[in-house]
């Protein structure tokens, strides 16, 4: 669960809407529309979605309702890690919100860990980033929490911000 009290850069404002969300808010330095660039073409996403010595392999963007959403995660070893969906809602520039639970062409998965919803609301030059990891059940939640949801999202939170305003 969110914690308010939590130093990784969170906001108290951000409480979870479900038992089994991880939220991270942040006011970014940077317009709405960059952020969402970063978030939508490869070529800026490879930039920043991981934290190092994590590298993103390979990005597949069909930005559109049930349009493919993959991007492989590789480890400091060199193992990949694929994480494969759909996009549920394209709204440009505010709203993003995709899915492992379905593979390109709604062929259902074999084991859906979460649902994505991202978020950003212009406030003058800065935006309201949110991102919520949804998660299936309670054991999921916990996993991904203590994957380190908080501080890795977080730094890659930092990295989008940095990203985002060179554009």
């Amino acid at each position: 669960m969110f914690d308010p009290t939590s130093t990784d850069g969170g906001d108290a404002s951000a409480q979870p809407s479900h038992i089994n969300d991880l939220v991270l808010t942040r006011l970014l330095e940077a317009p709405a529309d960059k952020l969402y660039r970063c978030w939508t073409e490869p070529a800026l996403l490879v930039q920043w979605f991981v934290p190092a010595p994590w590298s993103v392999a390979r990005v597949e963007v069909d930005l559109r309702p049930g349009g493919r959403c993959l991007v492989v995660m590789r480890s400091p070893e060199g193992k990949d890690m694929p994480n494969d969906g759909v996009y549920l809602e394209v709204v440009p520039n505010r709203r993003l919100v995709f899915t492992d639970a379905y593979r390109a062409g709604w062929i259902p998965s074999d084991k859906p860990f979460m649902t994505a919803i991202v978020s950003f609301d212009p406030l003058g030059d800065q935006t309201r980033y949110t991102a919520i990891a949804r998660h299936w059940n309670e054991q999921d939640r916990k996993t991904h929490e203590d994957m380190g949801f908080h501080t890795g999202w977080g730094i890659c939170a930092d990295q989008l911000e940095a990203l985002a305003r060179t554009l």
